[in-house]
Formats: structure tokens, sequence, C-alpha cells
């Protein structure tokens, strides 16, 4: 399944955002979007996880959470 996590701060890692969804399961992409001009962070991602049950609960905790003082959105990449 793929997901969108939006609202990351600026200084928030791939690095991170893998290690924060691995403790939900496997995680086989993480691609934090940047700007082509700045090679700054957008402030949004896409995570894959072959498990729809771990990107579920992915889903379920990570939602609203606290990640580098902002508050992300987790949801279903459409």
């Amino acid at each position: 399944m793929k997901l969108l996590v939006r609202n990351l701060s600026r200084a928030t890692t791939e690095q991170q955002l893998r290690v924060l969804f691995s403790a939900h399961g496997a995680v086989t992409t993480c691609n934090l979007v940047l700007d082509q001009v700045t090679g700054q962070s957008k402030g949004f991602a896409f995570i894959e996880m072959p498990n729809s049950e771990q990107a579920k609960a992915a889903i379920s905790s990570l939602n609203q959470c606290q990640l580098d003082k902002n508050k992300i959105r987790v949801k279903l990449s459409k």
C-alpha cells in the first residue's frame, strides 16, 4: 500500500520517516519530495508498505502524531 505523509517539517529526513514507519512493519520505499531548485523538503512524502494490515496500523497509529514539532497527517495515497 502506498501512503501519503503530509505536514512534515522541512528538517525531517527520509531516514527518520523510514525508522518511524518500520516500527509498524516492512517499508519498501520511502520518498521524501524535494524542491528541485532549493533541494529542501516540500513537506510531504510517500511511503510504500507491502503488507496492507501493517500499513493500516501505521495510518491509525501515526496520523496526527508529533514529528519534529509538526502534527503529521498520514493517509492512503490515491
